[in-house]
Parts: structure tokens; sequence; C-alpha cells
């Protein structure tokens, strides 16, 4: 039981430098960092993907010359149900639909 319980931890630390992949005991912290950080990069990550959503729209909207919050509350307005997500994806790859969202919203 014990020799499994090692073997999984030393698992979960292949490829870590020095002795956090070959001795239990620092393994062990290195796991529970590496969780940590996991977790909260996890939480960063969608701050930063909605940073980057809103900027492809501000630079979009700003083409059909509007700036981000007006697009974004005539949106609201208009009861156009796009989220950020979808609309930086249209504002990237479809630029003429996102201009056609745009018209709409004027």
């Amino acid at each position: 039981m014990k020799n499994k319980r090692r073997k999984n931890i030393l698992a979960q630390t292949k490829g870590y430098r020095f002795d956090h992949k070959s001795k239990e005991r620092v393994a062990k912290v290195a796991i529970k960092h590496a969780g940590v950080h996991a977790f909260r990069h996890r939480r960063t990550k969608k701050r930063e993907f909605r940073n980057l959503f809103t900027l492809r729209i501000n630079a979009a909207s700003r083409e059909t010359g509007v700036s981000y919050s007006k697009f974004m509350g005539a949106l609201k307005k208009a009861n156009i149900a796009l989220d950020r997500k979808s609309l930086a994806a249209l504002a990237k790859d479809h630029p003429q639909v996102f201009a056609r969202v745009a018209e709409q919203v004027k």
C-alpha cells in the first residue's frame, strides 16, 4: 500500500527537476505547490481571455465608428444576446458579419 502511494506521488512529479522527482517528501510539497499554482492560474486565464475579447471587440467596433462601451450598451438595448467570446470570434474571423451586427445595433 505504501509503495503504491509512493509510486503514485513520484509519477505525478515526472519531469520535475532535482529531488522533486525522486524524493517522496520533496515531491509531496512540489505537488501541493503545483496544485495551488494551477488553481490560481485557471482563474487568471479566464481574466486574461476576457481582456483579450474586450480588446478585439473594441478594435472592431471602433472601425464601425463606435467605442466598446457604447457598442456593448447598444447590444444590450437591442436585446442581442451575444457573449463577448463569440463577438470576439466574429470580430477576428468574420469581420463582415461583425459589421452587420454593428449596423443592427446603430
